[in-house]
């Protein structure tokens, strides 16, 4: 097994450490995930200094997404008991909060670099993400993240992500990066809408990148889409209005199914009139309410089986994706050289043939074409002044194509196999081998294991979680 780099050691022996203290049947994953990584170690999928348990989550989280000025910072308050989030009408916040339960340090507010340095947190090395896409913007981590710690018993063993509000930052490219982020990665996604906005042009941005990306997702059961504050909208028109408004709205854009929520923060409501409307809008409220809070509580029951879940993908994107990508761009590259070979040897052969002849050599290069092979020692060095030229020839052509086929592999959906490439394009490796570095019958039987490991592992979650024989 290749070993990784220490850095990475220290942060498994961390996650393990806590994994056993939060989540016990989770521990025997890590080790299903340095399987994986010492595949892609062998192939060059990725580097030493990388995991692919480093590319999820570990905690259950939720995400708070949605327009300014929509509740999000009040509703999460509202959930914490807890006054830690600002709020108000305004965009008050223009940095991703990253809240998280710990006892002795509530209220305290640490930097970016707290969550972008920590592997057990979802924005690990978002840092190196932000500067693909903005350069310069990674090293300003601290403009985009922020982390509050609160003792709060609800958000024990999850975590909880504000979002600004998509009209708040000028930042706009890096902090659209950040969003994509959490939503791949989030267990519970909740998107708020404000009531007192819900015709379309007032939330552009949230329908663009929130709801129109969703609909395609295999993992769309996770979005919730939330429009709050509707007692103050339900005073000034009507409320069957305002939510055919919203829902309409979200239908153009192709959500016609999912779950969607009407809810206001009864912490910071004027008192509720006591007519029947008023209290209908109250039930329901309430009942929302409880199904949100249902559902935010589930997302620790659901984050074990989605790591198990990452885990059985990242095996078989591996296997049926990644390696015959490397090998379809390796087959391309072989062909290439080979063809660039003989148009050099073609070439090479055209212009020694015509100088000879235009010089009147012709007949001294007969003459030592025979030499060469009545003459032992004329023949070694015959080979030698043809072998030679010939090997440095095809080396830089090879390094010349790779070149060529570089930009075009970096700037596709397969840049992530841009490493492996130039592993498997190296000097030592033959263009007329298919085989690939470090793809083998054992490394094959490794990815095999970890995908039988998956189904075991979802055993064990079942017998913690449920009991289908009854005793």
């Amino acid at each position: 097994m290749v070993r990784p780099d220490k850095s990475i050691v220290k942060r498994f022996d961390s996650l393990k450490t806590h994994l056993k203290r939060e989540n016990p049947a989770l521990v025997g994953v890590i080790a299903g995930f340095r399987q994986l990584d010492d595949v892609g170690y062998r192939t060059g999928l990725i580097g030493t200094d990388e995991s692919y348990a480093m590319q999820i989550s570990w905690w259950p989280l939720i995400s708070v997404l949605g327009v300014f000025s929509a509740g999000k910072s009040s509703f999460i308050n509202s959930y914490l008991g807890r006054p830690l989030q600002k709020t108000g009408n305004q965009a008050v916040d223009d940095k991703f909060t990253v809240v998280c339960y710990g006892k002795d340090n509530a209220g305290q507010v640490l930097p970016g670099l707290a969550v972008d340095a920590d592997m057990r947190f979802p924005f690990y090395r978002i840092s190196d993400e932000i500067e693909h896409v903005a350069e310069g913007e990674g090293r300003r981590i601290d403009a985009y993240l922020q982390l509050k710690v609160t003792d709060s018993e609800a958000v024990r063993g999850k975590i909880i992500i504000d979002s600004p509000g998509f009209d708040a930052d000028d930042q706009r490219t890096s902090t659209l990066k950040l969003t994509n982020h959490i939503m791949d990665i989030s267990d519970l996604v909740m998107v708020f809408f404000d009531a007192r906005h819900p015709e379309p042009g007032a939330m552009q941005d949230t329908l663009r990148h929130l709801v129109q990306g969703t609909i395609s997702r295999s993992d769309s059961n996770k979005f919730m889409f939330i429009l709050n504050q509707i007692d103050t909208a339900s005073r000034e028109d009507n409320t069957e209005e305002v939510v055919g408004a919203w829902q309409r709205a979200l239908s153009q854009k192709g959500l016609t199914a999912g779950r969607f929520y009407t809810i206001f923060n009864k912490d910071i409501a004027p008192d509720m009139d006591a007519t029947s409307s008023m209290q209908r809008l109250a039930a329901k409220r309430d009942a929302d309410m409880a199904d949100i809070e249902e559902r935010m509580q589930q997302v620790e029951v659901e984050r074990a089986y989605r790591i198990v879940g990452a885990m059985e993908k990242q095996a078989y994107r591996i296997r049926d994706e990644s390696i015959p990508a490397l090998r379809a761009l390796k087959s391309d590259w072989s062909s290439k050289v080979l063809k660039w070979d003989a148009i050099a040897l073609v070439v090479l052969l055209v212009v020694v043939l015509g100088i000879s002849i235009a010089t009147g050599f012709i007949g001294s290069l007969m003459a030592m074409i025979i030499s060469v092979f009545t003459n032992p020692v004329s023949m070694l060095g015959g080979i030698a002044g043809v072998v030679i030229p010939l090997f440095v020839g095809h080396h830089l052509i090879r390094k010349w194509v790779k070149g060529r086929m570089m930009p075009q592999i970096t700037s596709s959906d397969n840049s992530e196999l841009a490493p492996a490439f130039i592993k498997n394009t190296s000097f030592f490796n033959s263009v007329f081998s298919s085989n690939l570095v470090g793809w083998n019958k054992g490394t094959e039987k490794k990815i095999e294991r970890s995908i039988e490991q998956a189904s075991e592992f979802v055993q064990k979650l079942n017998d913690q979680f449920t009991n289908p024989s009854g005793k």
